[in-house]
């Protein structure tokens, strides 16, 4: 298969690659520059030739990798899991939604045990926002994409109780502690709410970078990944725009150098990446990440 190409064999690749997120659109059937540069980055992860068309090692790799997609999935029909948290349950679980949604901005008010009809619609409204079934139920896609927005909740915010102040804590960083994710190991931990970048190794912060994000029509994926490859002097296929110093993390998303960035500061977006600022700065970061390293996005 190769660019150009259309039919079920492009719908089932496509929905493979999105599988293991190198793919992220919906599935079209259309072999496009978006499949291309999806299989470029598969390709180049796994030290294969990375020439953007399919042949039979990589597609045994890939299915190798994955399973048969189900009809809906090749269809772009998304099905609502069986709930897990729903309208009539109580108990601490509930509590953590509410404060977890709280975190975002999509549930106010007391976090209480019970799941009533402000919760269902805090949980509807999250679901339309990211495409998901609206049930108001959780499901475990639900979850797992709150989980992967959010940090864990204190006991204050469990139970409506205002922090103590640190009065050790004379930083001035306040409402931004890093995710429990960037805790331990190698993590680029990247908080969207700050517009920050924080190389962390053993929960040591060892460099801070400014960054941007995606707009909301292209917006950058939430969640814990890992750095798939890394390419500094890469252009993309897709939109034929340098991308330097580019550590890619999730499909075609990366973390890389932004001249607009540079010259415009956040009066613009990127098309879902990471966008850094400093040269120089990411030049460094670029030769101290490995492949593997974590990278964790969320909103703090």
């Amino acid at each position: 298969m190769a660019s150009g190409d259309d039919g079920d064999d492009v719908r089932e690749l496509q929905a493979r690659l999105k599988q293991i997120d190198w793919y992220a659109p919906d599935i079209t059937g259309a072999y496009d520059d978006i499949t291309v540069e999806a299989v470029e980055g598969f390709q180049a992860k796994r030290g294969l030739p990375d020439t953007g068309k399919v042949d039979q090692e990589t597609w045994d790799r890939l299915v190798d990798m994955t399973r048969e997609p189900t009809d809906d999935e090749l269809h772009n029909r998304i099905v609502a899991g069986p709930p897990i948290l729903k309208p009539g349950d109580s108990g601490d679980k509930v509590r953590e939604l509410q404060a977890r949604l709280k975190q975002i901005a999509w549930f106010s008010g007391e976090v209480t045990p019970n799941y009533g009809d402000v919760t269902r619609q805090s949980v509807a409204g999250f679901q339309a926002k990211r495409g998901l079934p609206e049930t108001g139920a959780v499901d475990q896609e639900t979850w797992d994409r709150l989980v992967g927005m959010t940090r864990q909740p204190t006991d204050d915010e469990l139970h409506n109780r205002e922090p103590e102040p640190d009065e050790d804590d004379d930083s001035g960083d306040v409402g931004s502690a890093p995710h429990p994710e960037c805790a331990t190991g190698r993590v680029l931990c990247i908080d969207k709410s700050t517009n920050s970048l924080r190389w962390m190794v053993d929960g040591n912060i060892k460099m801070t970078l400014d960054v941007r994000f995606g707009s909301e029509l292209t917006p950058t994926r939430e969640g814990t990944f890992s750095v798939g490859w890394k390419s500094r002097d890469h252009v993309s296929s897709l939109y034929d725009t340098p991308m330097p110093y580019a550590m890619f993390f999730s499909g075609g998303q990366a973390i890389h150098y932004s001249p607009d960035f540079a010259a415009n500061g956040y009066n613009g977006a990127s098309h879902g990446c990471v966008n850094v600022r400093d040269k120089g700065a990411i030049a460094s970061l670029f030769d101290q990440v490995k492949v593997g390293d974590k990278v964790v996005v969320f909103w703090s």
